[in-house]
């Protein structure tokens, strides 16, 4: 970010770890993601039943922004915060499970529950309604982790006070690799 614009706050989801402004606030030795996220829902005493329904990738974009906005949200105020994230594998973990669930002609049930997330964005719906945030949004997929990209969009959400703060960052998640590197710019 230029000078005008300062990460505040950030937050790294990898390796069953959690960093906040690089410092572990959390680590676990479970065995999977839906344990490793279970586990971190709890340890932060999130209350968010519909946590348990996500995908994966809502689930660890879910978790990030947690940690993030948990002191930048103001409860009965409009909290203009602006989501934009990317990721290299769109919501593909969840689309090769709905895709299984077509192909299996024994066992042929495509649960709507599922279908909903084989977008990526529904993790960026899920912040929203969490938050109650009714503020830009946008989801990329890149080959990569473009962060000048992400960083001039921000800034441009921000220079055209279209959000006074702005969530950014790289949310991937396919076959239990995962990252999340989140920031929030103001």
């Amino acid at each position: 970010m230029e000078n005008q614009f300062t990460i505040t706050t950030s937050c790294i989801i990898e390796a069953n770890t959690i960093f906040i402004n690089d410092e572990k606030v959390f680590e676990s030795d479970e065995d999977s993601f839906v344990e490793f996220a279970k586990s971190a829902y709890k340890n932060f005493g999130i209350n968010y039943p519909k946590f348990f329904k996500m995908d994966n990738l809502s689930k660890l974009a879910f978790l990030a922004s947690e940690m993030v906005l948990n002191e930048q949200i103001v409860a009965e105020s409009e909290n203009n915060i602006a989501l934009v994230f990317a990721n290299q594998s769109s919501s593909l973990d969840t689309d090769v499970k709905y895709q299984h669930s077509i192909d299996d002609k024994g066992n042929y049930f495509p649960s709507p529950a599922v279908f909903v997330y084989t977008l990526p964005n529904i993790c960026v719906g899920e912040i929203s309604i969490k938050h109650q945030l009714k503020s830009e949004n946008a989801f990329f997929v890149f080959e990569e982790n473009n962060e000048v990209f992400l960083t001039q969009y921000a800034k441009s959400l921000l220079q055209s006070k279209k959000a006074s703060k702005v969530l950014c960052g790289w949310v991937e998640y396919f076959e239990e690799k995962y990252l999340a590197k989140l920031f929030l710019v103001e």
